[in-house]
Formats: C-alpha cells, structure tokens, sequence
C-alpha cells in the first residue's frame, strides 16, 4: 500500500538544508513544497535549484502555508528558539536543527509549546537514527560489553575560521561546543544517560566563543565518558565504549558509521557493518523517514530523539559553558 506523502517546508537555505533537501527528494513518499529564508533571493535560489514549488522571503510566509505539514528548521542555532517557535505557534510539525536550542531555557519553552499545542516536535539527531547507532545501543543495552565503565568520542574540525565566521560569532551561538560537542555529548547521553557531575575546560577565541573544549562526564555509577570538540584541530572523529566485559570501537565518523567492532573478552572481534546505501549522509534519510512515521501515526514525539533526552543534552552543555566561561549576547 503506498503510503501517504508528507509536505515538507525548509526553514533556511545552507549546506545542511541542502544536503537533507537531497535527501527528500529521493523519498517517494516526502514531497518539498516550500523554502524559506530571510531574503528572497535566496529562497528563489534554493528553489530553483531543487525545483521546489514555493519560495518565501520571510519566517512567517511558510509556518502560515497550509500546504505544509512539517518545517525543518536548518537555521544556526541561535535562531533555533525563534524559528522553531513560529513554526509551532502557526500549527506545524517541526524538526529542528542541532544543538536544539542555545540553552536549557529556550529548549524548555520550545516543548511546552509543541505540548500544548499537541504538536510533533524532534531534535534533528540523526546520529540517533542511524541504523548501525540503534543497533550498537541494542547491544549495549543487551550486556555485550558488560557494565559500562567509560566512554569516549571527539570531534575536531582543523579550520582555520576566521573571526567573521559563524563558528567564531558569538551572536550566533559560536564556537566548538553546540555545533560539533554536541554529538560527543550526546553520543555519551545515549549511552549513560544524563551525568551527575561535569567537569570541563576550554581554550577560548578573542570573540569569547571556545575554539576547543574537553569535559570529563561523571555518573553516579562510577562510570565516566571523556570527551573532546575543537574548530582549530582535527581529531580523529572515533568513538569507544569500555564495559566490565569488553569494548565497542568506531572509527571515523562515529556518528555516521560505516562499521563498528565489538571486543569481547575470550572471542574474536565481531564486526558489524551498514547495509548498502547507509552511507555518511544517509543518516538524514533515516532522520526523515523516522519522522514521517511519527506524523502519520499522529505521535507528538519520537521514542529514538525523545524530548526528554533533548532537554538533558542542553542541561549538560548549559553545564559545559558555565564551567568553561561561554556566555552568549541574547542571554544578557
């Protein structure tokens, strides 16, 4: 039975608008009806580009179009709150970039309202969505490594990036931390849980944003996930999971993964791979496909990016900033 098609909006116009735009379109059941941007030059532009039907200069023109039943929202995070909540006050379904938000407060506010409007909202992880993800999850949760007792991700972009870029603009909510931390972070969360105690240290920029961070999350368990971002070093991208009975590996790109092996203690290491067609940036189509079977079941969330896990992830960089001396301009 052909399943019903889904009317996506795009809220923004930049690579990651780009790349899952690309993505929906190879779905037979999504369908791009509208972009939005904050100019109509580039709203025309990615329109043309991806023949889509509707272009919008503004915000509010496409959270107000009937037509759509989902908005994913591809704004820097600083415009997360706003655009987001738009979005929600006009009626639609929203699925919106990470980080979430830029702190704990705007995240809170945001799904309170989806709540009471009874409206899907999810965070854009598509790290949890990844079907090799959901399957190193299934084995953990199944004892494979035994009691996990550490964890550890990176993720480091060498740059350099000048002054004027996003990544260095705190206006924008710059810096390592909320654009490529929070996949440490919330590979960490999914996993553990969220920690008891956080400790961390930066190296920040002139601007007052972090060009490097590391953390040391703790557990009441006794277990602890050590992690590190940086926008002025590469790292190695890699992620482990050590428990009482063995260890997971991922190589590079842990939150897109191609494989990943489980050590066990007195056996040969078990390699697991992603089907054909999972490649890095398949990951937003698993994203999509989670979140058209959430809309057509009428589900205000969805079990694989709870809100609840959501909220704690921004609770733990909330932490992270305030230990590390971030602040941003709209939080005074």
């Amino acid at each position: 039975m052909e399943r019903e098609r889904v009317r996506w909006g795009v809220l923004a116009t930049g690579g990651i608008a780009a790349s899952f735009t690309a993505n929906l379109l190879d779905m037979p059941d999504a369908e791009v009806v509208a972009v939005a941007s904050r100019s109509d030059a580039s709203a025309k532009a990615f329109a043309e580009r991806f023949g889509i039907p509707r272009a919008y200069g503004d915000w509010s023109s496409l959270a107000e179009d009937e037509d759509v039943d989902v908005v994913y929202v591809a704004t820097p995070h600083s415009a997360h709150r706003a655009a987001a909540g738009l979005c929600l006050e006009a009626g639609r379904a929203v699925l919106c970039e990470k980080a979430f938000t830029l702190n704990s407060r705007e995240a809170e506010e945001l799904v309170t309202l989806a709540r009471s409007r009874g409206l899907f909202l999810m965070e854009a992880m598509w790290m949890y969505c990844h079907p090799l993800i959901r399957k190193l999850k299934a084995l953990v949760d199944d004892g494979a490594v035994g009691e996990v007792r550490t964890v550890r991700a990176d993720f480091g972009l060498a740059g350099p990036f000048p002054p004027a870029h996003r990544l260095r603009d705190p206006a924008q909510g710059g810096g390592a931390l909320l654009d490529l931390g929070v996949y440490p972070v919330s590979f960490a969360h999914l996993i553990l849980g969220e920690p008891s105690e956080v400790t961390a240290r930066a190296a920040l920029s002139d601007e007052g944003v972090d060009l490097r961070t590391g953390m040391l999350l703790s557990w009441e368990s006794g277990a602890h996930a050590l992690l590190d971002c940086s926008i002025d070093a590469g790292t190695p991208v890699t992620a482990s999971i050590t428990g009482s009975q063995g260890r997971i590996d991922i190589p590079h790109g842990f939150f897109y993964p191609d494989r990943f092996v489980l050590h066990r203690d007195g056996r040969e290491p078990q390699e697991f791979t992603a089907q054909a067609g999972d490649g890095p940036r398949d990951s937003l189509r698993h994203e999509a496909g989670e979140v058209m079977h959430r809309v057509r079941a009428g589900d205000t969330e969805s079990p694989l990016v709870p809100l609840a896990g959501s909220l704690a992830v921004m609770r733990t960089l909330d932490s992270v900033r305030e230990r590390i001396g971030v602040r941003y301009p709209s939080e005074g």
